[in-house]
């Protein structure tokens, strides 16, 4: 996979890109990634990207020539481009899957008040981390960078994203470690088992519980079992009485 993000602001991406599990991912050769400024690509004299918008009002709107130009420069047959914007799909894990299986994402950072709308056009996806609004695109694009490579075969072991949280459209199960007691705080005994059944049960009822708990909606899509529905049904109960 490549990744090519158009940005001011091309040095956002280095600590990113030098960190723990992605810097060991680029080393081996996963994925490549290229943080492209599009301010050279602009005509206008001293280097500027933006103008005042049409008809009046506040701020600054980023102009459609350097940045289409820059995105002419390296998009091709293979590539899925990505328009970052308060106004695009909410992503989620299903898209994080989705996206890690193309060949070239490029996505495009905005700044200032906003986009030449003609922008828009040209974009393959319009995406958005949730309903408020960034000083750049560039955070955005680094939170979904990091959820798509980390699904490239190769970056983690498979075991370790298969309980994700949103992997099956639930909320991930509770996770212990050592020590059993800390400060009166114990783990569950039925992890100490060693009956793999009665544990397998035992996180699918508490990632049902968390997520009935934290984030119901959820709940509405998830693919559900009959025994997952007669447990959330008993915790409905409970709740009565």
């Amino acid at each position: 996979m490549k990744i090519t993000v158009l940005t001011l602001f091309p040095e956002y991406f280095d600590g990113f890109l030098n960190t723990s599990i992605i810097s060991r991912a680029r080393e081996a050769g996963l994925f490549e990634f290229e943080a492209l400024d599009f301010r050279p690509f602009t005509e206008q004299k001293h280097g500027h990207v933006d103008d005042s918008p049409y008809g009046g009002g506040a701020g600054m709107v980023l102009m459609c020539q350097p940045l289409l130009d820059a995105l002419e420069s390296v998009r091709t047959k293979d590539s899925t481009v990505i328009l970052l914007s308060p106004q695009g799909t909410t992503f989620r894990q299903e898209t994080a899957r989705e996206l890690a299986l193309k060949d070239h994402l490029i996505f495009i950072c905005g700044h200032y008040e906003g986009f030449d709308e003609r922008i828009r056009r040209h974009a393959d996806i319009q995406l958005s981390l949730g309903d408020f609004v960034l000083t750049g695109g560039e955070p955005a694009a680094q939170v979904m960078c990091d959820a798509i490579l980390r699904l490239l075969p190769g970056t983690i072991r498979d075991e370790s994203s298969g309980g994700d949280s949103f992997s099956d459209g639930l909320l991930e199960y509770p996770q212990y470690t050592r020590p059993y007691d800390y400060k009166g705080e114990t783990v569950p005994d039925i992890l100490l088992s060693g009956h793999h059944e009665n544990i397998r049960r035992w996180r699918r009822q508490e990632s049902l519980r968390r997520t009935r708990s934290l984030r119901p909606d959820l709940l509405e899509t998830a693919d559900l079992s009959e025994s997952d529905v007669k447990f959330l049904e008993s915790l409905a109960e409970e709740d009565g009485k």
